[in-house]
């Protein structure tokens, strides 16, 4: 089964190429998602709760993202410990999905995955083709404010991520998302009308 990464910094427009694929019938995974899930594992909670303080936990007893961040996120240090407890789960529930996926017999699977850093360190390294979506900075700002964010911490966001020279030059397609998203939409139908072919 082959895996189709989709990378890119916030607001380029990956959710548009992802949703494209899995309009052809493709089974998608979406890896924020998936660090989202692991959150619920107790196992992890009480590896968190231990690491970073009890405030972390909301009024319903989970984990609250945004306390975490406030904590995980202050410096390089910290992240660390937050990827040393999560990086593994999210790998292993990553994995057995592939492999269910692979089981029901389908021909690839689209992951979005927005921290990517490079091939070698991040879940990517085991991809078959990874697909760079990119877009002018001052567009994906207004993008991503316009769809909610607050523009001093999407560019804190954008900042903190590797930047579209390193995504050319670790992808195997690049797509630029300068226009609407019907067009965007229509550049991964052409190059998947494409690739397909050979599956």
């Amino acid at each position: 089964m082959k895996k189709l990464f989709i990378i890119g910094g916030m607001g380029a427009g990956k959710s548009t190429a992802r949703k494209a694929l899995i309009e052809q019938g493709l089974p998608n995974i979406d890896l924020d998602q998936v660090g989202h899930d692991v959150l619920l594992w107790d196992t992890v909670k009480s590896e968190l709760v231990e690491t970073f303080g009890e405030d972390i936990l909301g009024a319903d007893g989970e984990i609250d993202r945004r306390a975490l961040a406030a904590k995980a996120f202050v410096s390089p240090a910290e992240t660390r410990k937050l990827n040393r407890i999560t990086l593994p789960r999210i790998e292993e529930a990553f994995t057995d999905r592939v492999a269910e996926l692979e089981a029901e017999g389908h021909k690839a699977v689209v992951v979005e995955h927005s921290v990517f850093k490079n091939r070698q360190t991040s879940l990517a390294y085991d991809a078959d083709v990874v697909i760079a979506v990119l877009a002018p900075i001052d567009l994906r700002i207004e993008r991503a404010v316009k769809s909610g964010w607050d523009e001093t911490d999407v560019r804190r966001r954008i900042a903190q991520q590797i930047t579209d020279a390193d995504r050319i030059e670790a992808s195997d397609v690049v797509f630029n998302n300068d226009g609407t998203p019907e067009e965007m939409r229509n550049k991964v139908l052409a190059w998947w009308g494409e690739y397909s072919k050979d599956l």
